[in-house]
């Protein structure tokens, strides 16, 4: 699994404050990979992470709506398809 930068960096703040095994546990993560993302940072320091995580990217706020309002068109158009549906069940029972 990628993780972004972000993310890489806040489990990193954590593991300062509470300890690389108690973060890694927190988070989900595996102790090696939190303590090589703290190695990382050591050797490279702000450099650390380029280019890493790049399916974790944070959205922007235009694709974030767009995501959005795609979700909401798939939604419409499930409904949409439950009330064709319903309505072909209940004009065939109003024929007979």
């Amino acid at each position: 699994m990628q993780y972004d930068k972000e993310f890489k960096l806040q489990a990193l703040e954590l593991s300062d404050e509470i300890g690389v095994k108690a973060a890694a546990d927190q988070l989900g993560i595996k102790y090696y990979t939190l303590a090589d993302w703290r190695r990382q940072r050591k050797a490279r320091g702000e450099e650390a992470f380029v280019g890493s995580g790049n399916k974790m990217m944070p959205l922007s706020e235009k694709d974030r709506r767009i995501k959005e309002l795609e979700e909401e068109l798939r939604e419409t158009k499930r409904a949409n398809d439950i009330l064709k549906e319903a309505l072909g069940f209940f004009a065939q029972s109003r024929k007979k």
